[in-house]
């Protein structure tokens, strides 16, 4: 039996951050509906996509991790901005990071640090670590998230998994919940939700999609065979058996067993497991749970097929009286350090680090100074992100800040810079990926022009 925690909502269903693909309504979309994944399926083997399977597993801190405390301490500056915390050393000469971070320390080579991160909107929002853009209150839903280029672009690994996965839990802040979408690309392209209302439970044996079994499932397809069946006779190019086979390959998400599979951590070893920690189901105010062995999860399901795997973590948001930065920090620092570690230890035993890129980021960082309440405030101008894997050069910090973790005084580096280096990792040439948006205008993953970090790849 596997069960995965989400918020419940006053009525008992799901959070209204749970839409159309959610993994429970998956049913109900595909066969109820347009038929996007069948028709997603078919246009990419029209076009003969084929390749490697690389992914990215993109974690996201709600509410803007305090950048000055965790990977940019500033141990010389005013005790006011230098805080409670103290740098320790890496197995990095010259790469210093926060004390709650002592498992990174130890193999820093394996990480990058990003000290310069610029260009935040400021918006308590995952939609800029998802897209890399800023939000436009002119045309909301109009941008794809990075994951749903991937998907357009590269297409599913196999029948079994969509390619894009969210682990994202739905929450208070409504927007620190959402993995993005499918934008002007399409709703073939969104999120396919893996986090439902709490104590919703997905059984890996006689699985039920929103109150409808298998068998009915396939009882709709055969209707829909029926129907299709009254025009066979005059379809001279065989186009209809050729959406049966799409159909069929659509159902085959739904009832193979791979994707329960990798979400059952049952079958993973006791002692990876361990690696990671214990799991907090309990939502952090307005923020995500605490899910350690999320990470565990993401690492499953890029295995099983996975390109994008995104995911939320707690709650950064520490300015006010009942969220000291302080207390926080330790509670959440050393949780996070030990699943970021125990993933990226994974993915270098199963050789998966060349393959798997990892980015950890929040949407902007927090104030030098400290406030009245011995939190810190939302600091947009700089901000700190944390990479691994993908084959990129690690043991290395790109950028640095000013004196006090104000601004960027060196390398400052832009979301889309990081998008573009991600995008690189995939085998993604974005010279040669452009699509067409309903008005008839070009658009492009990232703006033209935009290079991946030299420093990188």
């Amino acid at each position: 039996m596997l069960t995965i925690f989400g918020k419940p909502s006053r009525n008992g269903g799901f959070c209204d951050g749970v839409t159309r693909r959610d993994f429970l309504t998956i049913g109900g979309t595909i066969l109820g509906g347009a038929l996007a994944l069948p028709r997603l399926l078919a246009a990419e083997a029209r076009s003969g996509i084929k390749s490697s399977h690389r992914a990215i597993i993109n974690v996201f801190l709600p509410g803007g991790p305090p950048h000055i405390d965790m990977w940019d301490l500033k141990p010389d500056a005013p005790p006011e901005i230098r805080g409670e915390f103290k740098p320790i050393k890496t197995n990095v000469s010259g790469i210093d990071i926060g004390e709650h971070f002592p498992q990174m320390a130890k193999m820093m080579d394996k990480f990058v640090v990003i000290r310069s991160l610029v260009g935040s909107s400021g918006d308590h929002a995952a939609f800029q670590c998802m897209t890399g853009r800023k939000p436009d209150p002119q045309r909301p839903g109009y941008w794809p998230s990075q994951s749903a280029w991937i998907t357009k672009v590269q297409g599913p690994v196999n029948k079994a998994i969509p390619p894009n996965l969210s682990l994202m839990y739905p929450t208070g802040e409504r927007r620190w919940g959402e993995p993005g979408d499918g934008g002007f690309l399409g709703m073939a392209h969104a999120p396919f939700r893996l986090v439902g209302g709490q104590g919703q439970k997905l059984k890996s044996d006689n699985m039920t999609l929103k109150g409808v079994t298998l068998e009915q499932l396939r009882d709709r397809v055969n209707l829909m065979k029926a129907f299709d069946d009254l025009d066979r006779k005059l379809d001279q190019r065989g186009v209809m058996d050729g959406m049966d086979a799409f159909n069929q390959q659509a159902l085959g998400i739904l009832t193979s067993s791979k994707l329960v599979e990798a979400l059952d951590l049952s079958k993973e070893k006791p002692e990876v497991l361990a690696r990671y920690g214990t799991d907090d189901p309990v939502f952090e105010r307005d923020g995500a749970p605490r899910m350690v062995r999320n990470f565990c999860l993401a690492r499953r399901l890029v295995e099983a097929g996975a390109r994008v795997v995104t995911m939320n973590f707690s709650r950064w948001d520490w300015h006010g009286p009942d969220g000291k930065n302080f207390v926080q920090g330790r509670k959440d620092m050393p949780l996070l350090d030990r699943a970021v570690t125990a993933l990226v230890t994974d993915l270098y035993e199963r050789g998966l680090d060349k393959d798997v890129s990892v980015v950890v980021w929040g949407e902007f960082g927090r104030t030098p100074k400290i406030n009245k309440d011995a939190g810190r405030d939302h600091w947009p101008q700089l901000s700190c992100a944390l990479l691994a894997g993908g084959g990129m050069r690690t043991g290395q910090v790109i950028g640095s800040s000013n004196r006090l973790a104000e601004t960027a005084a060196t390398r400052p580096v832009t979301h889309q810079e990081i998008f573009a280096t991600l995008y690189t990792n995939l085998g993604i040439n974005l010279s040669e990926v452009r699509e067409f948006d309903p008005t008839g205008r070009p658009q492009y993953p990232i703006d033209p022009g935009t290079e991946p970090l030299r420093e990188l790849v």
